[in-house]
């Protein structure tokens, strides 16, 4: 049985949960080493109905068609010897059922209720499809790696467009950041470190065990486990916690260790080859009010250096912005996770932004303002400037260069895939259980090796 939850996990990109759906399974389809379930179909279809788009059964056959070219990449990237390390499987799959989990507020219980397995026979199953996705990501990257457009095919391409089809924009903006994190208090560090030396005294004593204390202080998922995190190969860790976990011997204790996520102590249960197994406890020290008054404070003298021009945006960036946010390599400006650019409709910008930015105008800068980081993260602080403002307009090359462009692109390869299929199709071993008559669409895949069940 699979679930509308694995797809949306490995196939959409969404980690929103939905409910399972059983479906009676059959091959539909076989393409050089690999096979199209009708689950697979099914699964697409009923997330398709889910999000109220327009679905019939014409839309199956779409689907179909969709995953016979995913098939055949993931199949094609293994004659061609396209690897994918398991390191990275497994990172990514760690990852994954982190995120799941952070959707059942960290419930082992309701994970392995909705499932019906337990999460280490969740990661068994999921894994042989985000391998097989991987496979089919590295293919598609090799398959347009050379997709490039000139000036004169965006002219062209936008000059195809006949005139009553062009897009109408909405207003949009172009938007900088300058964004700091609040930094934990000195004390409150002082503080987390002692407690850490003090659970590692009771554990060394053996006034308390290891599982009790995870249970109690831990602040993660693996409190429910005894902080176990399971065998795990080099890479999985971030560094400071990989250098201390490697050099432990079996069953010693660490002293407190550092990282981003706050405090650990990690204790090895055992080695494998190059694998170990280890449980941590962590506690993360607390960011207080004075620490967020300090940053808020901070970035305002940043906004009146700005305004006095003792310091252009530019340079105020690349000094005091923090360095993780994508807008720091970017000279400050915020990408639209969305379109992949940098322009904004104001109607989809976050309450607080468009209540900042409201009556400003252009190189105007915000007061400091609070944001948790998406996920239920830290609070940080940022100052926004509105860089441009575009009125509604039906779309344009001098306006609109950089969408149009991206417009191009994305077309062009969708020719290369096309391509790419066509003159694939003929070297790839076919069997389709679905005739063309029932699904037009996949006439082309028909080919003289092909057989067909009506």
């Amino acid at each position: 049985m699979r679930s509308v939850l694995l797809l949306l996990v490995f196939c959409v990109g969404s980690f929103a949960v939905q409910a399972q759906t059983e479906v009676i399974d059959q091959v539909l389809a076989t393409v050089g080493g690999e096979i199209v379930l009708m689950s697979e179909v099914e699964e697409q279809y009923s997330l398709m109905a889910s999000q109220q788009r327009p679905v019939d059964e014409e839309t199956r056959c779409f689907i179909l068609e969709q995953l016979l070219v995913n098939k055949m990449m993931v199949n094609q990237a293994k004659l061609d010897s396209i690897e994918v390390s398991d390191v990275e499987v497994e990172t990514q799959l760690d990852a994954r059922i982190e995120q799941i989990l952070g959707y059942m507020n960290g419930s082992i219980e309701q994970f392995e209720a909705y499932y019906g397995q337990t999460v280490d026979e969740v990661r068994d199953e999921f894994r042989q499809d985000l391998q097989a996705q991987l496979l089919q990501d590295r293919m598609r990257g090799d398959i347009m790696s050379n997709v490039r457009v000139t000036p004169s095919e965006v002219k062209a391409f936008f000059d195809q467009i006949p005139t009553d089809s062009l897009p109408y924009f909405n207003s949009e903006v172009e938007l900088g950041e300058i964004v700091v994190v609040p930094q934990v208090s000195t004390e409150e560090r002082e503080r987390v470190r002692n407690l850490m030396l003090d659970l590692r005294k009771q554990i060394v004593d053996s006034t308390a065990t290891f599982e009790d204390l995870a249970a109690r202080y831990s602040e993660d998922g693996t409190r429910n486990f005894g902080g176990d995190l399971g065998w795990s190969a080099r890479g999985k860790f971030v560094q400071e916690f990989e250098a201390a976990a490697y050099k432990l011997e079996l069953n010693e204790v660490s002293q407190p260790v550092e990282t981003q996520f706050g405090f650990h102590l990690i204790q090895m249960l055992g080695r494998r080859g190059s694998q170990i197994r280890v449980r941590h406890i962590l506690v993360r020290p607390e960011i207080k009010d004075a620490d967020l008054e300090k940053s808020r404070k901070f970035l305002d003298s940043v906004r009146q250096l700005i305004q006095l021009d003792s310091i252009s945006f530019s340079r105020a960036v690349k000094r005091f912005s923090d360095e993780d946010q994508e807008s720091f390599n970017n000279d400050g400006r915020m990408v639209n996770q969305a379109t992949g650019n940098t322009f904004f409709e104001v109607g989809d910008l976050d309450p607080d932004i468009f209540f900042a930015i409201d009556t400003m105008e252009i190189e105007d800068l915000s007061a400091p303002f609070e944001y948790r980081v998406p996920g239920g993260g830290s609070i940080n602080f940022r100052i926004v400037q509105l860089q441009s403002r575009t009125r509604p307009h039906t779309a344009n090359l001098q306006q609109d260069y950089s969408k149009i462009r991206q417009a191009a692109i994305e077309s062009k390869r969708s020719e290369y895939i096309n391509n790419w299929v066509g003159e694939t199709i003929g070297d790839t071993f076919i069997r389709l259980e679905v005739s063309p008559n029932v699904c037009p669409n996949l006439k082309e895949w028909v080919k003289e090796r092909t057989v067909i069940r009506p």
